[in-house]
Formats: structure tokens, C-alpha cells, sequence
């Protein structure tokens, strides 16, 4: 290659090594920092030619360790290397092996089952393939062609990855005993990058949320400045999907549905947000079309298999998409009957694939306190007609005990179930208003929590708890628990998309939990 050619591309095939070598490093330094992570989901997810031995390893806890001390150690040594040029033709080789073996666990050569959520991932090529490509260009040119700390060591004699040396009436550039000081600064342009790299981890990973450590301790305010870290959505976090089976699924009449039904609210864009105006207008600019599709896509792969979207055109419409993108999320539709034509809406539900349909908590309790439980078993009924399980959803105790006293035929219930332990409960405040009566306060939505256990622990019918969390108030994995302890089936849990995997993984904790326990046993 001619030195003009040379100078040109040098410094174009460093920046690739120091790209690359961020992107592989980096990797794996966040799989160290987290203490979570752990490569079984994607394992247990793989469909490759190589599946039945990623699933071997995901099912040893065993090899399950040692996979995941390998790769991290693989991930942070190949990037070093390769971003620093030192042993890079090594480092390149071991690098696309081991991307080819993410390859393998997942190929695309059929397209994923949905196509939404999946990162660069098309008809057979992906970003891990193109990374592969890649590192085995970085493995293919020779180190003259880049700079790096590795021309600052001393030359090894490794038979395989021995580089052509030129004979010394060949070079122009007389040798010199020193390295010349402009070539020297040339060959450490890693060390700034590299502390760089170190600045951005720290940022990224350690500094914490003092808004979140203020509100988990009871704290009304706080006048520091606050960090906002978000996570990325990583599938690879799943520690497993959550199992079907009697312990992770139930049935609401014939249609089997998991344990933690992903709620409509957020996806609607409407959430209790207290005295927060523009959490409204924040997430209809969040969840866009692709955003839902991504949302569900996720809750289908960590075995959140149903949806509680409210039966109206613009969700429904998404969901329907969905379906056609070859989704198969069940649907569990709140309806909004009205009292002189309920049929409209139920109709439209049923129409558009609901798997279960009941009627939503406002309506439900307006005409429980109305003592409306004829029209509430006439509604029932009509459901029933249509061919799938009927439910009635409320906020308050008395109106599924109304519903009962009445004998309005109710397949399952939909019933608010959380504790006092957060600080907006305000102790000193009377609970006298009911829940639909309270949205100017906006800060409780079960108003007797005790004796919302005791009554359903008397009922033979599949509990769907809901407002698990207080409306965000009360951490998931305290949430979560309360709920399915104190008897309730299934949780409808609103979620953002990258809260899909951790709360699938505080599920699965929950109920492998030896110490879990619970007095109802589980009706559905």
C-alpha cells in the first residue's frame, strides 16, 4: 500500500477499532455492574440450530454461572484489546466467535414472530452479523494500518498471529532506537478515549436517583438536584418468561392467561398522576403506535400474555395491528356499557377479539351505589351470550359484595387491592369518599384493604387485582407481593416497556419464593 494511501485510511481504521472496541467493552462492564443480570433469558429464548445446548446451559445453575462469568470476561478483554491495539488480530478473532455464537442462539432467518422490539433485527442479517463482518475485517488488516498501544510492545513471536515483517532495505523510514514523539502520541490515542469511556460508565452507572431514594423513604421533598438514569430495554435481563402451568397461568372461564395481565391505562395515555398536569400529554407522546407494539412484543416474550386495553377505537385499533403482525396477545376488554345501550360497546369488543370482557370500575361502582345490580346481571348476561367469561371490575369493596348479595352471575371479579405504605396514603385523612369521588386528590384507590382480603378469601371466583402498585406509589416487588399473598389470582399492572423484564423477573422471584404463601387458594 502506497503512504498516501496509508496516511488517508489510518486514522479511518482506528476510529473502527476504538468504536468497536468501546461497543464490546462496554458490553460487558455493564453486565458487571449489574447484579442482575444474567444471560439465562436469552438461553432459554434461543431458537437457532444450537437451541436444545443454550437451553442446557440456561437450565444448569451451573453452567449458567460459568456462562455468564465467561462472557463478561470475553466481552470486557476482546473490547480492551481491540480498543486499545494491543493483541487485536487475537482479540478480533476470539470476538467474532463469540458474536457468532449470539448469531446462533437467535438467527433471523425467518424473521422474528412479531417484528417489533428487536433491535436491527431483519431477514437473516443483523447487528450481530454485521459486527461479525466487522471484527473479521479488524482481524484481517495488517497492525500498520492503525494505530495502537500494541506497537509500543515489544514484538511477540505467537506463530498465529505473527505479522509479515518487512526487511529493513525495503523500509524508507530509516530505524531509529527511539520512537519518534509525533508517532508516539499517535499510538496512545486510547488512553483519552479510554478515560472517556471510564467518565461515561461512571455517569451511566453510578449515580443514583435521589428523587427515588426520597419517595422510598417516606421523604415529602427534597431541594437536591436529581439524576435520571434509565436502563434500555434489554431481553437478555429475563431471567426466565414466566412459566405456564398451574402456577404461573389461570383461567377465566376457558381462556388461560398468566398471572400478571398488562394493564391499558398508560397505554390509553390516562394515569393517576395526583397533581401532576402533563403526565396525561407525556404518555400519548410516549406510547406512539411503534412504542405499544414494542410494549406487547416485550410482555409476549417475558410471558405476560394478555392485555387490559379499555375497549375504544384508538387502543384496540393498535392491538389489532398487533394481531396482524402476528401477535397473540390475549385480551381481557373493560367495556364502557352505558345504561340505555350497553350492547354498543360490549359488541365492539367481542367484534374485535376480546378473550373476556367485564364491566370497568367507574361503571361498575356508579351503579352499585345506584343499586343498579339488575341492570349489572342483565350486562353479565349479554356478555355471556357472546361467548366468553364475564366480569365486574370496581374500585370498592361494597360493590362486589352488592354484586353477590345480588347474584348478578359474575365469572370473576376485578377488585383494587393495595397497602397503606406510602406516603401520600395520608393516615390523617378520612377515607369517606369513594374511590371515583377522590380524583381531585387522586391518592388512594382501596379504601379497606383488610377487609377487601377477608371477603374475596369467601369467594369461589378468579380475583383480578388491580392498582397493585398505588398508581406507582408502591414499589412492584412489594406491590406484587401483597397482592398474591393476600389471595388475588392475577394483577393487571400498567407498565412502561422497560419496566416489562424486571417486573416479569420480580414475578418469577415471587412465586419460586419458598417462603411464599398465601391463605385463598388459587381459583384460577
Amino acid at each position: 500500500m502506497d503512504p498516501t494511501t496509508l496516511r488517508r485510511i489510518r486514522p479511518l481504521l482506528t476510529l473502527l477499532n476504538l468504536l468497536v472496541g468501546w461497543h464490546l467493552l462496554y458490553e460487558g462492564v455493564a453486565k458487571l455492574l449489574d447484579s442482575n443480570w444474567t444471560s439465562a433469558g436469552y438461553l432459554a429464548n434461543a431458537q437457532g440450530p444450537l437451541a436444545n445446548v443454550f437451553h442446557g446451559l440456561a437450565e444448569s445453575p451451573l453452567l449458567l454461572t460459568v456462562t455468564d462469568y465467561l462472557n463478561i470476561a470475553a466481552l470486557t478483554l476482546i473490547g480492551l484489546c481491540i480498543m486499545t491495539g494491543v493483541f487485536t488480530r487475537a482479540a478480533a478473532i476470539a470476538g467474532a466467535v463469540l458474536i457468532g455464537l449470539y448469531y446462533l442462539a437467535n438467527p433471523p432467518l425467518m424473521g422474528t414472530s412479531v417484528g417489533y422490539a428487536s433491535e436491527g433485527h431483519y431477514l437473516i442479517v443483523n447487528k450481530n452479523l454485521i459486527e461479525i463482518v466487522v471484527l473479521c475485517v479488524i482481524a484481517a488488516i495488517p497492525a500498520s494500518c492503525y494505530y495502537g498501544l500494541g506497537k509500543l510492545l515489544p514484538a511477540f513471536s505467537w506463530s498465529w498471529f505473527k505479522r509479515v515483517d518487512v526487511p529493513a532495505e525495503m523500509n524508507h523510514t530509516p530505524a531509529d532506537s527511539l520512537i519518534q514523539r509525533r508517532a508516539l502520541m499517535k499510538n496512545l490515542v486510547s488512553l483519552p478515549v479510554l478515560g472517556g469511556f471510564a467518565f461515561a460508565v461512571a455517569k451511566s452507572h453510578g449515580w443514583s436517583s435521589f428523587e427515588e431514594a426520597d419517595l422510598a423513604s417516606a421523604v415529602d421533598g427534597t431541594s437536591a438536584p436529581t439524576i435520571v438514569v434509565k436502563d434500555a430495554v434489554d431481553l437478555s435481563k429475563l431471567a426466565k418468561p414466566i412459566p405456564m402451568g398451574r402456577l404461573g397461568t389461570g383461567k377465566l372461564g376457558d381462556v388461560e392467561i398468566g398471572r400478571m395481565i398488562c394493564g391499558g391505562n398508560l397505554i390509553s395515555g390516562f394515569a393517576h398522576s395526583r397533581d401532576l398536569i402533563y403526565i396525561s400529554q407525556f404518555l400519548k407522546n410516549y406510547f406512539t403506535e411503534t412504542k405499544v407494539m414494542d410494549t406487547f412484543w416485550l410482555c409476549e416474550q417475558s410471558g405476560i400474555n394478555a392485555t387490559a386495553v379499555s375497549a375504544r377505537p384508538e387502543p384496540v385499533a393498535m392491538l389489532n395491528k398487533y394481531w396482524k403482525s402476528g401477535g397473540k396477545m390475549k385480551w381481557v376488554a373493560p367495556t364502557y356499557p352505558k345504561e340505555d345501550d350497553y350492547r354498543t360497546n360490549i359488541d365492539f369488543a367481542i367484534d374485535n377479539g376480546a378473550s373476556a370482557a367485564m364491566i370497568m370500575g367507574n361503571v361498575g361502582d356508579e351503579w352499585a351505589r345506584a343499586g343498579k345490580f339488575e341492570l349489572i346481571g342483565e350486562v353479565l348476561d349479554y356478555i355471556k351470550s357472546k361467548g366468553v367469561p364475564a366480569g365486574l371490575a370496581g374500585h370498592e369493596l361494597s360493590t362486589v359484595q352488592g354484586a353477590e348479595q345480588h347474584q348478578v352471575g359474575a365469572d370473576f371479579y376485578m377488585k383494587t387491592l393495595h397497602s397503606r405504605d406510602y406516603w401520600s396514603w395520608k393516615p390523617e385523612q378520612e377515607k369517606d369518599k369513594m374511590i371515583i369521588d377522590n380524583y381531585s386528590v387522586d391518592n388512594y384507590w382501596e379504601r379497606t384493604p383488610e377487609q377487601t382480603i377477608a371477603y374475596m378469601e369467601t369467594l369461589d371466583k378468579p380475583w383480578i387485582a388491580f392498582k397493585t402498585l398505588a398508581a406507582g406509589a408502591v414499589h412492584p416487588k412489594q406491590g406484587f407481593r401483597y397482592a398474591f399473598e393476600n389471595g388475588a389470582d392475577f394483577i393487571c399492572v400498567g407498565m412502561f416497556d422497560y419496566q416489562v423484564v424486571e417486573n416479569a423477573n420480580l414475578l418469577t422471584g415471587i412465586l419460586d419464593d419458598p417462603d411464599f404463601t398465601r391463605k385463598r387458594d388459587w381459583v384460577a
